[in-house]
């Protein structure tokens, strides 16, 4: 291979992993690999001592301009905005030294943080940087970089439940789905922590609640309430995404909403539905 191709392959699922992490969005980590990949062709390589550390700079330093303004999109976004789900069953850490940030949870939790907060914890958490190297591509000093990672850190850490172990998860989603099915309002209540909440990502897309659903019986009658239209025709395989069991439903011979949960010791926590069908082409496909 000629040109930086095989450069920029060797390094590809990595950079996406950044880009992933960093916008919650496969579609647009893709754009940003290809503005990447634009550069990188366009750049005198023969003066780049390290080809791995460049992309995954360009790649970094894109994604955070992207993710300034996601954010004031997300604003504006009709409902809850979630992240796009991308299929990890070959790849379960997204190209990275670990699978941290994948969790739609977890993604959601990094909203709240800044760009460059997030793309340094993602860098070390996720990617394990050492902190030099993060200083050099957020332009930030060492100190400042290693706060940053920390108040990230932190705030995950507080803001989320140890979460079980992924076959208790997957056990509990399928009794999630029996329940939800037979409109089980008690089976689904026994389920549920006490301030669990529900999100459903429509877009303006597809009918889907306007704002979280929250607490045990409101999101039981919610999920009880539906069941007798919701799920007519529908079927649903199980699939592994963003690190984590999820069901992928479908009627009529298209997928329409994927469906997942994180959950502690103390039961379902947050359930997520995401029906944005733009959001769902990269599983459909």
């Amino acid at each position: 291979m000629t040109d930086g191709v095989e450069q920029f392959l060797a390094v590809r699922p990595s950079l996406f992993g950044i880009a992933y992490r960093m916008l919650g969005s496969a579609t647009e980590a893709e754009d940003i690999l290809q503005e990447v990949w634009l550069r990188w062709q366009a750049y005198d390589r023969e003066s780049v001592e390290s080809p791995a550390a460049f992309l995954a700079t360009a790649t970094t330093r894109l994604s955070i301009n992207a993710a300034t303004s996601a954010r004031a999109r997300h604003e504006t976004y009709i409902g809850p905005w979630l992240p796009e789900p991308v299929d990890t069953s070959a790849d379960p850490a997204l190209g990275a030294e670990r699978g941290e940030a994948l969790e739609f949870a977890v993604l959601l939790l990094l909203e709240k943080l800044s760009p460059v907060e997030r793309a340094a914890y993602v860098l070390r958490e996720a990617f394990d940087y050492p902190y030099s190297t993060i200083s050099e591509i957020v332009q930030l000093r060492e100190p400042a970089v290693r706060q940053l990672v920390s108040r990230a850190r932190k705030h995950l850490t507080e803001a989320r439940r140890a979460p079980v172990a992924s076959a208790e998860q997957k056990r509990l989603l399928e009794a999630f789905l029996v329940a939800a099915q037979a409109g089980d309002f008690e089976g689904l209540e026994r389920l549920f922590a006490e301030d669990v909440v529900s999100y459903s990502d429509g877009g303006g897309r597809a009918l889907a609640a306007r704002i979280p659903v929250i607490g045990r019986s409101r999101v039981a009658k919610f999920i009880a309430a539906f069941a007798s239209h919701f799920w007519v025709g529908v079927s649903f395989r199980p699939a592994v995404l963003n690190g984590q069991a999820a069901a992928i439903l479908s009627k009529d011979g298209a997928d329409f909403t994927v469906v997942s949960l994180s959950a502690s010791t103390e039961g379902v926590d947050q359930i997520t539905w995401m029906m944005n069908p733009e959001k769902l082409t990269a599983i459909s496909a």
